[in-house]
């Protein structure tokens, strides 16, 4: 009866070969499967657009309420909670995937943190202004031929009123090793801090080498030796062990890297730069 129903309503159609009677497909019938297919391709694909709206939207959001906090030194603890809200929720769309080390390889600026040994910098620099200033605070990941792990320095802008350009007159640079443990956490060995690129101040050039004498061979010798000057202190050696430390990043993509030291030590909330020269 249903059969008999369904060839009235879909009537089969059949063709003779002079040996068989071969059924034709109905073409009623793959109109309405393509369309379906059409449909339900778009639905997905409405459904991926609408995903991807609600994380630039979370993203945004994330930043804006970091936003006046100056990198986190004054975060109220109203704002901490609504920063770490706003953080779980852009962590929520990457979870349980594994770092890709491409898109990790680059230049990722600090928006936000709540480790103790980065906000000191910036309390020092609230205290001392006519003293310290502190930059902008950089991660640079060189990763991009490996798959195991590879290299990270911790990239400090800092400067000293009057002596040295403001916000960028000088780099701390700590550098480290890293290699993946696991889909999302790297252990880091520390390897090396220095402080290079200084840039001292036009008034201190202007004491080294007066623009209206002539410079001599000796105070031309004075301002190179500071431009290229270098000091670097080793962390490893045989004699002590290595330090380091667990990083969670806990969620990446091509314009956001955020992190978490495992142990307490704090939140990180960075995006994408222009690479470092």
């Amino acid at each position: 009866m249903a059969l008999a129903f369904s060839q009235f309503v879909f009537p089969i159609q059949t063709v003779s070969n002079g040996c068989y009677n071969l059924t034709k497909p109905n073409p009623i019938l793959q109109t309405r499967r393509t369309s379906s297919n059409s449909f339900r391709c778009v639905a997905q694909v409405s459904a991926l657009s609408d995903r991807a709206v609600e994380l630039e939207k979370s993203k945004h959001d994330l930043l804006r309420a970091a936003q006046d906090t100056q990198r986190g030194l004054v975060a109220t603890a109203d704002q901490r909670a609504a920063i770490e809200e706003a953080l779980v929720r852009v962590e929520g769309y990457d979870a349980g995937s594994s770092i890709d080390l491409v898109r990790l390889d680059g230049t990722w600026r600090l928006h936000y943190t709540s480790a103790s040994d980065v906000l000191i910098l910036f309390q020092s620099a609230a205290r001392l202004p006519s003293f310290f200033q502190v930059g902008q605070i950089y991660q640079k990941f060189e990763c991009r031929d490996r798959s195991d792990g590879g290299i990270v320095r911790n990239v400090v802008r800092w400067s000293i009123p009057s002596v040295l350009e403001e916000q960028d007159g000088a780099t701390l640079l700590v550098s480290a090793d890293f290699s993946l443990v696991s889909k999302r956490n790297i252990y880091l060995r520390f390897e090396e801090v220095a402080v290079e690129n200084i840039k001292i101040s036009e008034q201190l050039q202007a004491l080294i080498a007066p623009a209206i004498l002539p410079r001599t061979f000796l105070n031309l010798q004075i301002l190179q030796f500071i431009r290229n000057f270098r000091a670097q202190v080793p962390l490893r050696s045989p004699e002590r062990r290595v330090p380091g430390g667990l990083y969670y990043l806990s969620y990446l993509d091509r314009d956001m890297l955020l992190g978490r030291a495992v142990g307490g030590g704090g939140v990180f909330v960075f995006t994408k730069a222009q690479p470092l020269m």
